[in-house]
């Protein structure tokens, strides 16, 4: 049913906010842009109830294919200070949907296949519905959507919704795949609407943020920001002063104890 919101014409309507709200967390300083995140998506998706996602001329030279979650490399400057010179650095950026609050995905949606659940705001396609207009990736300011030329049909990150809530699996394997397979430990999940949450709290600690919040899209995931980086050449030039060991003899099983007091004398 479309609807008329602040001057535009919603076609599908969204659910009222919920309280839950599950999302990623991405570190992006501790990311290595290693793409593992993104082959254990391909690899769980392929084969589950949203896929398959495939793949064309995948060893040619233009090679074509769906991936809901992409990694990016930048290389940044920071800008020079007074005190200290220009730094340079490689920044890599998971992409990936970011199951906004208010998603224009799912207002353009002519069918109504774009929705987001009331339950805990994932944001998904009922790919029985969906027509391949395209209309949700034309909207979406993240470039999330992913269009399945084989298909014919719209594919996106689904936090692994048939993974999250699966109960035959052991509880430490109930989250994305992509979270599971990071070997740096940059992703995390959970509700992000609950501020008593271990992501809500590591959010707070690193002063985490939401992707362009001008557009008013509100996006749930957050990243963090990388910290800042020491200066490799200042440090070797004026390396800083080693700690000072302190050994407590009584702590020391009773043959080094006896050990320490000969060599003491």
């Amino acid at each position: 049913m479309a609807r008329r919101d602040e001057g535009r014409v919603a076609m599908t309507m969204l659910p009222p906010v919920a309280p839950v709200k599950l999302g990623l967390v991405i570190d992006l300083d501790t990311c290595v842009g290693c793409h593992a995140c993104a082959v254990a998506c391909k690899q769980w998706n392929d084969g589950g109830q949203f896929g398959p996602l495939p793949d064309e001329r995948a060893f040619g030279k233009e090679p074509l294919g769906v991936w809901v979650n992409r990694v990016h490399s930048y290389e940044v400057t920071a800008p020079a200070t007074a005190n200290a010179p220009a730094k340079h650095m490689t920044v890599h950026f998971p992409r990936s949907c970011l199951h906004c609050e208010v998603p224009e995905c799912v207002t353009v949606c002519p069918t109504g296949a774009s929705y987001k659940r009331a339950s805990d705001g994932i944001v998904l396609v009922d790919e029985d519905k969906c027509i391949g207009c395209k209309l949700c990736a034309w909207a979406c300011p993240y470039g999330a959507r992913e269009f399945s030329e084989v298909k014919g049909t719209m594919q996106k990150c689904t936090l692994c919704v048939d993974r999250i809530y699966n109960e035959t699996l052991d509880a430490a394997d109930r989250q994305p795949a992509c979270v599971q397979a990071c070997p740096t430990r940059a992703r995390h999940f959970g509700d992000l609407g609950d501020a008593s949450s271990a992501v809500s709290k590591l959010v707070a600690e690193r002063g985490g943020y939401a992707l362009m919040p001008e557009s008013g899209f509100r996006p749930v995931n957050r990243y963090l920001p990388p910290r800042p980086r020491r200066d490799a050449a200042a440090a070797a030039t004026n390396p800083a002063p080693a700690p000072a060991e302190t050994l407590d003899a009584a702590k020391l099983p009773p043959l080094l104890r006896w050990l320490d007091r000969v060599l003491s004398r």
